[in-house]
């Protein structure tokens, strides 16, 4: 087993899943666990490493050349989301797949099928890493650190020519807080790139414009022998309003720039239901009117049920990083320029999501996005190719070595 796998099948039996809502930053005791591991781990590599009270792990590697070349960064986030557990990740690895289902838990016949995963076809002869099926992987995006790692400690021990060289890993990216807390006085690159996309040979530099929506819907208990004319039932009420949503207009029904609302969290009973949904468009000005559109069922309901019946909550949370990342052509040039470098061809898409990355643009740091080589992340079906992150470790070199060059 080599050294990238073992390292990722250790960072990934941590459980790092972050928390909404937390009092706490970072939102969970297992992301600050991980981030003093490998701190130590580069400490061991020769390199400046450190952990901030915070939970971000920086390296700094000065340039070893006289020449001027760009200061450039790379990122990855150390939690997992808080969709599916992280707790007790049992990580498989898959040799030579065959094409075939793989069988992640015989226990409970769950298993990784080319018929319900067809991506899985592009994968045969690759070495996989999988689950057991009871827990997420943490290939995102722990599959972004350990790429980034193993290529700046290949440049050490190659001593290959370098600029100046910025790490920093993130804690609290799935609760959109990855870089709430970063220090810009630590991690100052000219620009940089973060290791989180899904998938394999994809660059990314346009995301969704984001944001996180709530509702809270008062109701009016009593006891239901005597409830009419009385009772006002919150979770009716809930119902409603889900179903005033478009429903084509929702993640599983969408894919490319289109953009969804996507309801992910109720709880409540008669007298309180509160909802939590994501609002995301590709296009600024679609992103405003769903915005407006959510705040406008708010107000019907409440003329319809009595004022105060539902009140609203609209957060944004990242906006889409194309805008700005157009106007910095040498970023895009220089990453397809390693892509080819790499055996790789040069192919991008809309991010359906967001990355640290997008909001660092809009704080002075232009930074697109490069594959990290997994799939179906937030899953018990999550896998990542071995070779993929082979390939994206490769693509991190090439960007430091080509940096040096001119032209």
């Amino acid at each position: 087993m080599n050294e990238m796998i073992e390292r990722f099948i250790k960072y990934v039996k941590v459980n790092t899943q972050s928390k909404e809502d937390s009092e706490t930053f970072p939102s969970t005791p297992g992301q600050l666990e991980l981030a003093n591991i490998i701190k130590e781990d580069l400490i061991g590599m020769g390199f400046d490493a450190s952990v901030s009270e915070h939970g971000y792990v920086y390296v700094f590697i000065p340039k070893n050349i006289d020449a001027d070349s760009p200061k450039i960064g790379f990122l990855a986030h150390l939690d997992t989301s808080p969709e599916v557990t992280a707790q007790k990740v049992n990580p498989k690895l898959v040799e030579k797949y065959d094409g075939n289902d793989v069988v992640l838990n015989p226990e409970k016949n769950i298993t990784l099928s080319p018929q319900k995963f067809p991506i899985l076809k592009e994968f045969i002869g690759n070495d996989l890493i999988v689950t057991d099926g009871t827990t997420l992987l943490g290939a995102d995006d722990k599959a972004g650190v350990v790429e980034i790692i193993q290529a700046i400690k290949e440049i050490k021990i190659e001593n290959l020519p370098h600029g100046d060289i910025y790490i920093a890993f993130t804690p609290d990216e799935e609760v959109g807080h990855g870089v709430d807390k970063i220090d810009l006085s630590i991690f100052k690159p000219d620009f940089a790139y973060t290791l989180d996309g899904e998938g394999y040979g994809i660059f990314e530099y346009e995301n969704f414009n984001a944001a996180l929506l709530k509702y809270k819907i008062h109701g009016i208990n009593t006891h239901p022998g005597t409830a009419k004319g009385a009772m006002k039932n919150a979770i009716k009420i809930s119902q409603e309003l889900m179903f005033l949503f478009p429903p084509l207009e929702t993640p599983e029904a969408t894919q490319g720039y289109e953009g969804f609302y996507h309801f992910y969290e109720i709880n409540g009973g008669v007298e309180e239901v509160n909802l939590k949904a994501i609002i995301r468009d590709h296009d600024k000005t679609k992103f405003q009117l769903r915005k407006y559109f959510a705040e406008n069922i708010a107000n019907f309901l409440n003329d319809k049920y009595g004022e105060g019946t539902v009140s609203i909550e609209i957060k944004d949370q990242y906006y889409n990083m194309r805008e700005i990342i157009e106007k910095h052509q040498e970023v895009l040039d220089l990453a397809k320029r390693a892509f080819e470098r790499t055996g790789l061809e040069f192919k991008s898409k809309p991010i359906r999501g967001g990355t640290d990355g997008a909001r660092l643009t809009y704080m002075g740091i232009p930074t697109p996005n490069i594959f990290s080589g997994g799939y179906n992340y937030h899953s018990i079906y999550e896998f990542v190719s071995v070779q993929a992150m082979e390939k994206a470790k490769e693509v991190v070199k090439n960007i430091i070595l080509l940096a040096t060059q001119k032209g």
